[in-house]
């Protein structure tokens, strides 16, 4: 396994408590991020959604909430244990989202909810490309990620900032066409403004 996964796997194994009180009701205050959320639920298309990076289930379990047919998946062993006990009638699973273990175009939508932060930027083409194989044509991807062009460590754990143009531009590389995209400002603790974009899966390249 690849230093920057073990470092990200051991670090937030080793923050679960302090994540889990610092976050897990954040949503519930946040109509920006509900509105975005609730935004990909009234757009993906009928059948299976998965969370990439799904960490204590937050964003899983709101989803699933509002009729979603929603799993997890998520790298670190610590975050799944607060999941399944949390959230028992949604299944997470442990994986990497550079090689997720779901068929070919098996997928309505896919949700990477500040997890693709953790990607250096040159596995990102390769993400998106995995993110492409498994959303049927016309399935929705929905990735959000803090704006600039920073690298932080923190515990042990790299936050990768990102330009949303570079990520639409490296979407489109993928096989997607942009749906939306929106920002808004920093809200309390945050120290820069958030991104988010839509795009649909085109159609499957042959050969």
């Amino acid at each position: 396994m690849p230093d920057f996964l073990t470092e990200t796997r051991a670090g937030y194994d080793a923050l679960v408590a302090e994540y889990v009180d610092l976050f897990m009701d954040d949503l519930e205050t946040n109509p920006f991020d509900q509105s975005v959320l609730q935004l990909f639920t009234d757009l993906v298309p009928p059948g299976k959604v998965l969370e990439a990076g799904c960490g204590p289930g937050r964003i899983t379990s709101w989803l699933h909430r509002r009729g979603l047919d929603i799993s997890g998946v998520d790298l670190s062993p610590g975050m799944l244990a607060h999941a399944r006990a949390t959230f028992p009638d949604i299944v997470f699973s442990e994986g990497d989202m550079r090689s997720l273990d779901v068929p070919d175009a098996s997928l309505s939508g896919l949700v990477a909810w500040y997890s693709i932060i953790h990607i250096p930027a040159e596995l990102l083409p390769g993400v998106f490309a995995e993110f492409r194989r498994v959303l049927a044509p016309g399935g929705l991807l929905l990735v959000a990620f803090q704006v600039g062009d920073e690298i932080l460590r923190v515990r042990d754990i790299d936050f990768r900032r990102l330009d949303p143009a570079v990520v639409t531009g490296l979407l489109a590389e993928a096989g997607f066409t942009p749906v939306a995209q929106g920002s808004r400002e920093p809200r309390e603790t945050e120290k820069v403004p958030q991104a988010w974009l839509l795009a649909r899966a085109g159609q499957a390249v042959l050969g």
